[in-house]
């Protein structure tokens, strides 16, 4: 695993629905939380949410209930995706950096989007997955678990608000930083 001095934690949200999406619409991109956090300190700096206006798909009531974000906030705070992307490089150095997620959805959903919407790809080759790390080095979890169960296992609370970006960002440091204190 290649880590920088700095890593950039990723955290999506998406466009869901309660069950199919409706015809003509898919699940995108709608939120980017992002953090650096200090490989050696577990410092966190830097942590915004960027909000992403979707171009196929609407906020579902069940999306907002889940992650808090409207429709109406895309509408007027929301950026176009390859405006993200942009933001990603030049003030978060994400072509540079060894960056993480809680699992693959995040590194498959940025490459997808990125395909889609011919833009290039953000994000550097070295990606850290958190959720299978978690699982190897925690001494009694040996399967996958979800971020909110793994912060517990560490004696953890969750910070801010669960399936928002901006706030799962520093969640998962915070579990990182563990990884990577226990693995050395």
């Amino acid at each position: 695993m290649k880590t920088t001095e700095n890593i950039l934690i990723v955290d999506l949200e998406a466009t869901c629905w309660e069950n199919r999406p409706p015809r003509g619409q898919e699940s995108e991109i709608i939120e980017i939380g992002v953090c650096i956090m200090n490989a050696k300190t577990g410092k966190i700096s830097k942590n915004e949410g960027i909000l992403i206006k979707p171009q196929y798909s609407k906020v579902s009531p069940f999306c907002t209930e889940l992650t808090t974000i409207t429709q109406n906030m895309l509408d007027h705070e929301g950026i176009m995706l390859d405006d993200a992307f942009d933001i990603l490089r030049a003030e978060y150095d994400s072509e540079e950096l060894t960056w993480a997620s809680y699992g693959n959805y995040d590194l498959n959903m940025l490459q997808n989007q990125a395909r889609r919407f011919y833009t290039d790809y953000p994000m550097s080759d070295d990606h850290i997955n958190v959720k299978t790390l978690f699982g190897e080095i925690h001494p009694t979890i040996r399967k996958s678990v979800g971020m909110n169960r793994a912060l517990g296992e560490l004696g953890m609370t969750l910070e801010g608000t669960h399936h928002r970006g901006v706030d799962d960002a520093k969640n998962i440091a915070k579990i990182l930083h563990w990884c990577l204190q226990k693995s050395r």
